[in-house]
């Protein structure tokens, strides 16, 4: 086996990938405080196709420095918005007819592994606060709760790679 030298990996450019066809997910970051977990987030959306980002509340917006370093430029080839609140962030979500999904730990949460079997045109997908998670009101307006099997002693994951977890078995039920 050799490693693939960059060229090699034939990986569009910015102005190709905005053409492209997305997952029909969009991200919604709700009050994530780190900014490296930001722009991993973002750098995870470009890999695999997400159709854009939302951040809310007090999550921080592109261009800055901390969040370029994790995004290594995926600001730039993912679509995103900002929303100072999550109700006008629903508002369109709803109006696009996606299912509101947050990842938390609820009563009547599914495991990821379930969005399989649902037919949904597409998802937004909710990722709360480091310490305080997704908040209750949004937990209120979500369509469902997805949960992720965890089966140590801590209780939750990192943001940045329950994200990735949940984007990666989206794109697998999309494509």
């Amino acid at each position: 086996m050799r490693k693939l030298k960059l060229d090699e990996l034939n990986r569009v450019n910015v102005a190709e990938f905005k053409t492209v066809d997305k997952i029909p997910v969009i991200i919604v970051l709700e009050n994530i405080r780190s900014l490296t977990n930001i722009g991993a987030i973002f750098r995870t959306a470009d890999a695999f196709k997400i159709e854009a980002i939302h951040l809310v509340g007090i999550t921080a917006r592109p261009p800055h420095r901390e969040i370029q370093k994790t995004a290594l430029g995926a600001t730039e080839s993912v679509e995103w918005k900002y929303f100072e609140n999550i109700d006008d962030c629903i508002n369109i979500i709803k109006e696009k007819n996606y299912s509101l999904a947050s990842i938390e730990q609820t009563e009547g949460s599914i495991l990821l592994s379930e969005i399989k079997d649902r037919n949904d045109k597409g998802f937004a997908i909710v990722m709360g606060n480091e310490v305080d998670g997704v908040e209750q009101s949004t937990i209120n307006a979500s369509d469902l709760c997805i949960e992720l099997p965890q089966y140590g002693t801590k209780h939750s994951l990192n943001v940045a790679v329950c994200a990735g977890i949940v984007m990666y078995e989206l794109l697998e039920k999309f494509n």
